[in-house]
């Protein structure tokens, strides 16, 4: 009660040393917050940095993806257009003269055929002359020999209207090999569809047709029985045929 004037206070009196302890802990929660000294912000907390930096990084993870993504995208879309161009490319060239799906002439020092080069393969096949006699177009039947064969011997089938072959000129002929012996084919022009050129008299082929072709007209077909001592011997190496062997050829051209 104040005794100055008689009325009664109910207001509590707050002791000096509670003020001070609230005092001190409003200013430790003050001290405890970090503030910018620049601008008087308050400072991120660890925990916020930390989630920052793993957002930082989810972004730039994203950002790999989808360059990553881009990367692959682009380089299927190139291996793409390459097959569909060498599909078109192989198309392209499958359907020209001289591609891939014609044989190739064979090499006759491997193959045991009488001339050591060949032409290349022809738009019609045969190449008949013109005015020589259509058998030429067919393949003759050639059959085995009798006897004894020790000289070459030249017997005309077929006799042509061109000119005769001369020494020094390349021919162009087709021709069906067999043993003497016992008739076994072992080369031909016709089995390649392609006939065969070489230079008369050169010592590009075998002796017997060295000689047995000179003076034969363009547009004949002749048959050759020609010895061992002519051909590739009694005993030849590298696939030949050996002994007396016999030949019809039909003479092409000649230039």
């Amino acid at each position: 009660m104040s005794a100055a004037t008689g009325r009664v206070s109910y207001c509590r009196t707050v002791p000096d040393s509670v003020k001070s302890s609230g005092s001190a802990t409003a200013r430790r929660s003050a001290a405890a917050q970090p503030v910018d000294t620049t601008g008087g912000r308050p400072l991120k907390t660890k925990a916020e940095k930390r989630a920052e930096a793993k957002a930082a990084k989810a972004r730039a993870r994203a950002v790999q993806k989808r360059r990553q993504a881009l990367t692959v995208g682009g380089a299927a879309v190139v291996v793409v257009a390459l097959v569909v161009g060498l599909f078109l490319w192989i198309g392209g060239t499958s359907s020209s003269p001289g591609a891939a799906g014609a044989s190739a002439p064979a090499d006759p020092s491997a193959a045991a055929g009488p001339t050591a080069g060949a032409t290349e393969p022809s738009a019609a096949f045969p190449p008949v002359p013109a005015g020589a006699d259509p058998a030429l177009s067919k393949k003759p039947a050639v059959t085995a020999g009798t006897g004894t064969v020790s000289e070459l011997k030249k017997t005309t089938l077929i006799q042509g209207k061109g000119a005769a072959v001369q020494s020094g000129q390349t021919i162009n002929v087709n021709y069906v090999g067999v043993t003497y012996t016992d008739g076994k084919e072992f080369d031909s022009s016709w089995s390649r569809s392609e006939p065969f050129s070489f230079q008369a008299g050169a010592g590009n082929v075998i002796k017997g047709w060295d000689q047995g072709l000179i003076g034969v007209k363009v547009g004949s077909r002749v048959q050759l029985d020609i010895p061992a001592d002519l051909a590739y011997g009694a005993n030849p190496s590298g696939g030949q045929p050996a002994g007396t062997l016999r030949f019809v050829v039909d003479v092409l051209s000649a230039a």
